[in-house]
């Protein structure tokens, strides 16, 4: 089932304002669905992992590519304003990662992952993963073409985000509460981030965890294969 582009779930608030950049978003979700269609027809699950900066993306696309490249055929395109650190480390954990150098766009646009994935193999890769550029605001707004879209957010962070950020957490089927290995030392809570989420978004499922300690970490795996299984099942049934 095609679900709706992610641009098109607003907040509502006080003063609804016309949105200038409306066109913009309307032409990003064009190139959004024949990504869509091209993941579809392909049997790729596509994940786009989105966060503020330093919140453990590509720590997480490491340690996750360590846990499962011999259970699946993962590649990575890794958003970034400059630099081809995160790539290289990705690449080290051993799964193919491109880097997309957006050349100081705050966020990842549905053209770019259409003219990355040209350049990427993608003949028997069974999940993808796209990491966006560090930002809370305007990722939020691009649909990418994904099947899902996961949210980190940080201990170091504070736990009042899905309240200030809420079109993130609203369009996001999952949020991970990342760095848990730092909770005992900082003034966060589980219980109030999960609760503002779920105020945002019913919906949203959590996991928390930590790349450092390994918590969490089998839970987040299992969820992947779950999705990428089922992605592979529905195409099985939608050809008999």
């Amino acid at each position: 089932m095609i679900s709706a582009p992610k641009s098109s779930k607003n907040i509502r608030g006080t003063v609804a304002c016309d949105n200038t950049t409306m066109h913009l978003l309307q032409a990003n979700d064009f190139v959004a669905e024949a990504i869509r269609k091209e993941m579809h027809s392909r049997n790729i699950l596509m994940i786009n992992i989105t966060s503020s900066a330093g919140s453990g993306k590509t720590t997480l696309m490491q340690e996750t590519a360590r846990r499962l490249k011999d259970q699946l055929h993962i590649a990575v395109l890794v958003g970034d304003l400059e630099t081809e650190r995160d790539a290289i480390r990705i690449r080290e954990a051993g799964i193919e990662a491109l880097q997309i150098v957006t050349g100081g766009i705050c966020h990842l646009e549905a053209q770019m992952i259409w003219q990355a994935m040209q350049s990427l193999h993608l003949d028997g890769v069974d999940l993808l993963f796209v990491e966006n550029v560090g930002n809370l605001v305007c990722p939020a707004s691009f649909d990418l073409g994904e099947d899902y879209r996961v949210t980190l957010l940080a201990t170091t962070e504070g736990d009042d985000k899905p309240k200030k950020y809420p079109r993130m957490f609203l369009t996001s089927e999952m949020m991970l509460v990342s760095k848990s290995d730092l909770l005992p030392y900082l003034p966060f809570s589980v219980d109030a981030v999960v609760k503002d989420a779920r105020e945002v978004n019913p919906n949203i499922e959590v996991i928390t965890l930590s790349s450092t300690s390994g918590e969490g970490l089998d839970a987040w795996c299992a969820w992947l294969l779950e999705k990428v299984q089922a992605k592979k099942a529905a195409a099985e049934m939608a050809t008999v």
